[in-house]
């Protein structure tokens, strides 16, 4: 064994020699060709795109001519050599802002105690102790356990070996003593009350092997993390300071084994990954580690009725649990907050009947997704910025799997372990479509669930469709999520009738060509789904013309293409051709073009409108515009009233809470992380409730329940004095590597959006500013506080990205948004974006924040581009210059740039409890 890793070593080694050569070669010739002039740098830009693929099919016809061991070797080194050359650069974003503080203490002295003052939260006045808090906190920790109970997924159950028969259980590995409730970061949440995974296996009424427990006790590396919770920042500085080598794991003596052995045939081990915002996880920390592997190995070997359980935020790679038959059950519980390990204990014992659902597909190769291969640090050589290209499309998670493996049984199953939507149960359940309404405004079936079983459960109906395709012409997936419904916990024998509707609409494609949205004709296949391989029953709606879309169906706003500016050159995943088209991060000039240069260096002020009041004296209050709508002419009489020093004090300083003007009746606000409970990302930390982190919310697949997670945290608001909430995160799970999966939901833009949709309606009809993040495209950590240029085309942003963002505005009513860091089509702060998208398509009216801000993001050009606050810790006096140098040089277009941002947040203020 020795051997065998001083032979990887070295061949990483190599391999990494060929990396740094291949690295100069490849800048020798991009300084060739941009010597060339304009139009013979093109061709050859094309020429080596060419050259660059006809390598790649080389590379992969030699590799089928080995043999299947010489095939398996050459794949591995060439993985390696892929995760060499863009391995990401740890220190950046956040670990930047710790050397800038240490920078700032030196330098300059005083600016340093006013950060400080920031993240110590000194600003923020809550009250976490009346009696009104202390219910609100004990209501909000029975609705979190009610997530956990229905979040948790059980994807495995051979032979019935759940809930155990003999309630004694051998819990294996030092991963029971780090039980992981929740991520890290601003997705943070209180976890002072959280239960312990062996206080809860007593609390279900089982006995745990309290020998083996003393076993690892006793071991020194062994440390209980019960309870123990960090602050943002502090998480965030360990994920930092993290390095990838894999974690010990104890050995286990025979001895010990002999004495487990005797005392049950149950065995449960729990597999974890670390993640944390700032910092994305690599394909290692995605599986079992050496150790690890030889733990499993060894307990597998010896029990007959082993348990895996999941316990990450992450999608892992679990093909390991095929290799043992003992393996007889795999559990899913993500990161279920305090009060997960109640759950799992309870679905052990029976007392709990699972209903989650996976919201990720599970495939055996973290890596065999398309949008893998542009996952890393991919910097420009002419550009001070990194940018990342979102080559696979449309085709993300079970959109890639279900349309590439199209008619290929075999070679799927090879690929994906779980289908996305995944889950069993302890009972069994009939569906029955008992009536059908299908017609070109709305589909509705009238589904009867039947629990056929012994156990009381909860079933999940997922709806799918399948569009009809043309070669060549608008790209659609196989099959697409459209909606889904959960029914309430039947008893055996029982029956409901669930009424599933959709706007027909639902179905249709973005042409981009036609700057429309279209229903093309043909059939239509409505596909009720177990998950979405598993196709229970289907139905065909046969549409005999196209049917265009030219205007959004809320605002009648004409639809175009918003996002073509940059010109940048992509080669977009097709299924026309798969093979001509997939994503490859060779492909790359990383010669950004002088188009994309002007566009992110350049920002114009629009002079050409008129200089409106300021400092009059209307005798108005912000009281009495309550109850107004947002374009009531009597908004002009009050705005009228603020100068401009109150307007560049209010939008600068827009960190955790806004500004109060005592003479104009606006009360200060505070705003406060996160999605999984209220929190500060800096040093202060206060009593919460603390639920599951998002990607559990929606592993419940449950509407009504989120609804009821989003009114706790309104309620939670109210007695605590919190006026807004940084969340939901809305942000597609693109790939198993991102650093803040667990804070998202899932791979689906129609999942995140319902889910999402449900916890917004929940607080907003508290009175509470819902946030939704990150707005948009904000699905990696790496490089993304650096202002990354991230490239797409419409067709996907509107049909993935944005689709989570708009179902929330139209469903939820939402008021309050967060931008993203990246820099969309070119611009951060776009107003193509911010305004065109959110506010004239969709009809958004309220208040947009910035996220964190870093030294890319200017206060003026967020004014005048549709961000309205700074979240700003580090540099609001810099920010205030800024406005006032810009407001010297462009009165007008900066005067009106701080009024619309008042107006935006203003309005927002006055829809929440604070005006009750």
């Amino acid at each position: 064994m020795l051997e065998y890793f001083k032979k990887r070593k070295y061949k990483k080694q190599e391999i990494l020699q060929q990396v740094k050569e291949d690295k100069v070669k490849q800048k020798e010739k991009k300084q060739e060709i941009k010597a060339l002039p304009k139009e013979e740098r093109k061709e050859a830009i094309s020429s080596n795109k060419l050259l660059r693929k006809k390598e790649k099919k080389q590379r992969k016809e030699e590799i089928k001519s080995l043999s299947r061991k010489e095939s398996k070797a050459a794949k591995k080194e060439a993985k390696v050599y892929k995760k060499l050359k863009n391995r990401p650069r740890r220190f950046t974003g956040w670990a930047v802002f710790a050397a800038l503080l240490l920078f700032i203490g030196v330098t300059v002295g005083p600016t340093v105690t006013t950060i400080v003052e920031n993240m110590s939260g000194k600003h923020i006045t809550i009250d976490t102790t009346s009696a009104e808090a202390v219910q609100a906190r004990e209501a909000a920790d029975i609705v979190s356990e009610k997530i956990a109970n229905e979040g948790l997924v059980l994807l495995k159950n051979e032979n019935n070996s759940l809930p155990l028969e003999d309630k004694k259980l051998n819990v294996f590995g030092s991963t029971a003593f780090t039980f992981k409730y929740g991520g890290g970061g601003s997705g943070a949440s209180d976890l002072t009350r959280a239960v312990s995974l062996f206080e809860a296996l007593t609390n279900a009424g089982i006995e745990y092997n309290k020998e083996l427990y003393d076993y690892y006790v006793k071991l020194p590396e062994i440390k209980e993390t019960t309870g123990n919770s960090d602050t943002g920042i502090v998480q965030v500085v360990k994920g930092f300071l993290s390095n990838d080598e894999e974690a010990g794991e104890p050995d286990l003596p025979d001895t010990t084994i002999a004495q487990a052995k005797e005392y049950s045939e149950n065995a449960m081990i729990i597999v974890q990954s670390d993640a944390v915002e700032a910092s994305d996880v690599n394909e290692n920390q995605l599986k079992l580690s050496d150790e690890m592997h030889n733990l499993v190995e060894k307990v597998a070997g010896n029990f007959s009725n082993v348990t895996i359980v999941v316990n990450a935020g992450n999608t892992l790679e679990l093909g390991f649990v095929e290799e043992y038959p003992s393996i007889q059950s795999v559990i899913w519980v993500g990161t279920p907050g305090p009060f997960g390990t109640n759950s799992l204990a309870k679905v052990l014992s029976g007392e709990i009947n699972p209903s989650g659902r996976i919201t990720d597909t599970y495939a055996y190769d973290v890596e065999s997704s398309p949008a893998s291969e542009n996952f890393g640090d991919y910097q420009y050589e002419n550009l001070d910025k990194a940018y990342l290209n979102y080559e696979e499309g449309i085709y993300i998670g079970y959109r890639f799997y279900e349309t590439f493996y199209q008619g290929n049984e075999d070679g799927y199953n090879e690929i994906v372990q779980f289908p996305f939507g995944s889950g069993l149960s302890y009972t069994t359940f009939d569906w029955n479509i008992v009536n059908q309404e299908l017609n070109s405004d709305s589909i509705e079936l009238q589904v009867e669930v039947t629990n056929t079983g012994e156990v009381a459960g909860k079933d999940v109906v997922q709806v799918y469709y399948s569009a009809p395709y043309t070669p060549g012409g608008i790209e659609k997936s196989a099959i697409n999520l459209v909606t889904f419904e959960k029914t309430k916990s039947l008893e055996p024998g029982e029956s409901e009738v669930l009424t599933i509707q959709y706007d027909t609409r639902d179905m249709a494609s973005y042409d981009m060509e036609n700057e429309n949205y279209i229903l093309e004709n043909g059939t239509y296949e409505i596909k009720l789904g177990k998950n979405v391989h598993e196709i229970d029953s289907t139905v065909n709606y046969e549409l005999a013309e196209d049917i265009l879309y030219q205007t959004d169906a809320v605002t009648r706003t004409e639809y175009q293409n918003r996002f073509t500016e940059s010109e940048n050159e992509l080669t977009v995943l097709s299924r026309n051709d798969w093979q001509g088209t997939y994503p490859s991060d060779q492909d790359d000039s990383k010669i950004a073009t002088d188009k994309v240069i002007e566009r992110v260096q350049g920002h114009e002020y629009n002079n050409d409108v008129q200089m409106p009041t300021t400092g009059a004296d209307n005798g108005l209050k912000l009281e009495d515009l309550k109850g107004l709508d947002y374009d009531d002419p009597l908004w002009s009489d009050f705005l009228d009233q603020l100068t401009v020093d109150q307007m560049i004090s209010f939008v600068s300083e827009g960190a955790y809470h806004t500004k109060e003007i005592d003479e104009l009746g606006v009360p200060n606000t505070v705003l406060m992380d996160g999605p999984a409970g209220f929190s500060f990302f800096g040093f202060k930390q206060f009593a919460a409730g603390a639920y599951p982190t998002e990607i559990v919310v929606a592993s419940t697949w449950n509407k009504d329940l989120a609804y009821e997670m989003g009114e706790m945290i309104g309620q939670e608001a109210q007695a605590y004095g919190i006026g807004g909430w940084y969340a939901p995160a809305l942000n597609i799970h693109r790939s198993p590597k991102g650093g803040r999966n667990f804070e998202y939901m899932s791979e689906d833009p129609v999942l995140n959006g319902m889910i999402g949709a449900g916890m917004s309606k929940g607080a907003s009809d508290q009175g509470v500013i819902v946030f939704m993040k990150h707005f948009i495209m904000n699905e990696q950590e790496t490089n993304a506080r650096s202002g990354m240029l991230v490239w797409s085309n419409e067709q996907a942003m509107r049909e993935i990205h944005l689709r989570p963002f708009e179902i929330t505005v139209k469903e939820a009513g939402v008021n309050g948004a967060m931008s993203s860091f990246s820099f969309i089509d070119g611009k951060w702060a776009n107003p193509a974006l911010l305004n065109g998208m959110l506010r004239d398509e969709w009809g958004f009216e309220g208040v947009v924040s910035s996220d964190a801000v870093f030294g890319f993001m200017k206060a003026p050009q967020a004014i005048t581009s549709g961000n309205d606050l700074m979240l700003d810790i580090m540099t609001v006096p810099n920010q205030i210059q800024l406005l006032e140098e810009a407001y010297e040089e462009h009165p007008e277009a900066i005067t009106v740039g701080l009024r619309n941002s008042m107006h935006n947040s203003l309005y927002a203020t006055l829809q929440t409890y604070l005006f009750n």
